[in-house]
């Protein structure tokens, strides 16, 4: 299977300029957990949770949540984006994109063409993918004509 049968092709994407408030919101409303960085297109970091958890430093000062609110209204994406992405292209194979995520240890490929994001393949797009071959690889087994 290709990655473009598998990729989500309406992907949320941020600006560097943006504001981590921005991402936390994003992330929060639309239940995401990557958020691909573009500059007229072209991918130039990504954002996850863990990385709003790593510029949160309500845990260690305590900051009540509007205190949060404005603090990270105030830091942009650029100061805490993973600027080394690791990207696929569509026609790579879902086991491409699964090797990468796993030697990379990342959560999401952006999939590039032409320089430019199409779509995004995460772990749970992997994950969903895999329990539709199990359950086609069981209904198989328990068909009595399939059975040696």
């Amino acid at each position: 299977m290709l990655i473009r049968d598998l990729m989500q092709r309406e992907v949320v994407t941020l600006r560097a300029g943006d504001s981590l408030g921005l991402a936390e919101d994003l992330m929060h409303l639309g239940r995401i957990r990557h958020l691909p960085v573009l500059s007229a297109g072209v991918v130039v970091g990504i954002v996850s949770q863990r990385d709003l958890y790593r510029a949160a430093v309500s845990s260690m000062l305590q900051l009540q949540r509007s205190a949060e609110r404005e603090w990270l209204a105030a830091v942009p994406v650029r100061a805490v984006m993973s600027a080394h992405v690791i990207t696929a292209a569509p026609d790579d194979t879902v086991h491409t994109a699964v090797e990468l995520m796993l030697r990379h240890r990342i959560g999401c490929l952006p999939i590039v063409q032409r320089g430019k994001l199409v779509g995004l393949v995460s772990e749970t797009d992997c994950l969903r993918h895999l329990a539709r071959v199990l359950g086609v690889a069981e209904e198989k087994a328990g068909l009595p004509e399939l059975q040696q």
